[in-house]
């Protein structure tokens, strides 16, 4: 059975969000709040959110999905991923609204909206997990780390790039220049008080359950992956995650089967908060 929708137009520091709420037929104690990545809005790439909030909501998890400022049908200026904590916590006001009686929210983002969670969850007593995908933690030597264990290694494994060598169609002494940069970028160290650094503080000072969906094909869950297995401030607070790989996934779990991997995953954490 589909779940009914209801569409909330919301006010946020002077400006209109707009979110649909997809409630159960017999709601639980939990709900989720949706926060989406830029630049995208409530519906999602493949329809993602959409799919994945009806899911949760045939669950009995009732779930928002909302346009922050500047994003799909809000009013205003667009807003950067690290300043929305206003619109997030109006998102939760218009939940609560709608459920008083909910025990605590989930919050559920995807690559920069994994990282604004971040920096919200510790200042909101109402946030009792996050489910992050694919979280944006790029930085200069991140992203050279990532091209150097994950690009190029699956470029060496793919039978299309020796095929296209062979025939002339790649530049070998480029290939090569381009990838010994990438490895001297890699080894450099990062400046103090970087995006990574800052999501690691605020993640620090949150005390709930963490979920952590990672793709098998994206370079943004590459550069994750490497930070958390090479940063010590990070392995150290990866140990308190829940990890989870969707193996072969793209960045936004364009498949069926990956959304669907994704939304069984989130169901089941989130079933697992109520009982801890």
């Amino acid at each position: 059975m589909s779940a009914v929708e209801t569409a909330h137009a919301f006010a946020c520091a002077g400006e209109r969000l707009f979110g649909l709420i997809s409630h159960p037929d017999e709601p639980g104690r939990w709900g989720a709040v949706i926060v989406v990545g830029g630049p995208q809005y409530r519906v999602g790439s493949h329809r993602q959110f959409v799919l994945l909030a009806r899911a949760l909501a045939r669950d009995g998890i009732p779930t928002l999905r909302f346009d922050y400022r500047g994003m799909g049908d809000a009013t205003g200026s667009r807003q950067p991923f690290t300043d929305i904590d206003a619109d997030i916590r109006a998102a939760i006001d218009t939940l609560h609204a709608a459920y008083p009686n909910l025990d605590g929210v989930a919050l559920w983002g995807l690559c920069d909206a994994a990282s604004a969670l971040c920096f919200y969850a510790a200042a909101d007593a109402r946030v009792r997990g996050l489910a992050l995908a694919n979280p944006w933690v790029r930085t200069e030597q991140g992203q050279s780390q990532a091209y150097v264990s994950h690009y190029y290694h699956q470029r060496l494994l793919s039978k299309s790039f020796w095929t296209k060598l062979f025939a002339g169609g790649i530049n070998p002494v480029r290939a090569i220049t381009e990838f010994f940069r990438h490895r001297a970028r890699a080894r450099t160290r990062r400046d103090e008080g970087a995006l990574p650094d800052r999501m690691r503080q605020g993640l620090e000072r949150y005390a709930g359950p963490i979920l952590i969906m990672l793709s098998g094909d994206d370079l943004v869950a590459a550069e994750f992956k490497a930070l958390i297995g090479t940063d010590p401030g990070w392995m150290t607070l990866a140990r308190r995650c829940e990890i989870h790989a969707v193996p072969e996934a793209t960045h936004t779990f364009s498949s069926s089967v990956w959304r669907d991997e994704v939304a069984h995953q989130t169901r089941d954490w989130i079933r697992r908060l109520g009982v801890q």
